[in-house]
């Protein structure tokens, strides 16, 4: 196929286009690059891409495209909550624009990069499956569930959108995030000889390596379109379903000479989920998923040490999202509207 990939400078997509061209696709990213300045490592292949903020695509962006693997957005929670309006114009409004240029320019089959954090408030009591009441509790969650809607108005006999709602991702990428639980702990273990912990430890995750929600979107491309067309699946397994504690135990098992530590203001935190993931396994029993938390603490682990990185570097501007943001914000290389004033590094590439 041929296949349009937002976000592909992203954490995901860093590792989903080179994976895609593996399998024989022919792949074009599409990205705004606001991160070029934090690449954890150098990219695992040379992916042609446009250079174009998700809210300028055009028409002509779309033509000649079999399928679209929409991950670009603002990314994370502390990300939406920079500013809410910019969450919602670019996370929903530019989202849905994408899919209906996609369908109008003959697109067979969107596939949406959503999130288990749309349970959001849920509690870790019972096993939540893709018709669980939708519960988030920051921008980033509402966004996902509004783009899920709006865009499941948009199938019909040509156009099959798919909403894949990844748990929370885990693992090595040319564009790795310290933001997400797993590879903080990790960061913080391997820099510190802490792992700190910033909640009570008592909420619930399901966690999913980075190369195993890239399976699933790839699976997803061949499925048959009866068994996934405008159809919600989980993505992740049952047995990944952890509380902080636990992970931060996997942690101190990987990690030599570790000690845990809560923070002092440490309390329960909102967002608390188990989710069910035998949709995904029925719909697509030959896609096997190949990791696990103890697996992934050990591949960050040494990433982690032979990288040199250093606390200031994973909890500050350079790799941290928000304050990454912030700094090309004040350095007035992006405005309050996060567009680019003065493009940094690497020009437009057309296809």
């Amino acid at each position: 196929m041929r296949i349009l990939v937002t976000g592909d400078k992203g954490y995901i997509g860093a590792v989903m286009a080179p994976m895609l061209l593996q399998e024989g696709h022919a792949v074009v990213g599409l990205d705004c690059d606001w991160f070029e300045q934090s690449a954890f490592c150098e990219p695992l292949a040379v992916v042609p891409s446009i250079r174009k903020d998700l809210r300028d695509v055009q028409p002509s962006d779309l033509v000649g495209f079999d399928a679209v693997i929409h991950l670009a957005a603002l990314s994370n929670d502390p990300l939406g909550d920079l500013n809410p309006g910019l969450t919602y114009e670019i996370n929903h409004i530019a989202s849905v624009r994408l899919a209906k240029l996609a369908k109008e320019n003959g697109v067979k089959r969107f596939l949406f990069s959503s999130s288990c954090s749309t349970y959001g408030a849920a509690g870790g009591d019972a096993l939540l499956d893709e018709n669980a009441e939708l519960r988030p509790v920051t921008p980033y969650g509402r966004s996902k569930v509004l783009v899920e809607q709006d865009v499941a108005r948009l199938a019909d006999s040509g156009f099959s959108p798919i909403f894949l709602r990844n748990a929370t991702a885990y693992g090595v990428s040319p564009r790795l995030r310290f933001d997400i639980v797993l590879n903080n702990l990790v960061a913080w273990a391997v820099t510190t000889g802490r792992i700190f912990i910033k909640s009570d430890g008592t909420p619930w995750r399901p966690i999913v390596h980075v190369e195993d929600i890239c399976r699933v979107f790839i699976a997803m491309l061949n499925a048959p379109r009866e068994l996934i067309h405008c159809e919600a699946f989980n993505v992740g397994s049952a047995e990944e379903n952890y509380q902080i504690r636990d992970l931060a135990n996997i942690v101190n098992e990987v990690v030599p000479g570790c000690r845990i530590e809560y923070a002092k203001d440490a309390g329960p935190d909102t967002r608390c989920y188990r989710v069910d993931f035998g949709k995904l396994g029925r719909a697509l029993p030959g896609c096997k998923l190949r990791w696990n938390a103890l697996d992934g603490a050990k591949e960050l682990y040494t990433a982690i040490r032979h990288s040199g990185l250093k606390l200031d570097e994973f909890e500050g501007p350079r790799y941290k999202r928000i304050s990454h943001l912030q700094k090309l914000i004040g350095a007035g290389c992006v405005d309050s509207a996060l567009r680019w004033r003065i493009q940094v590094g690497i020009e437009e590439r057309n296809r």
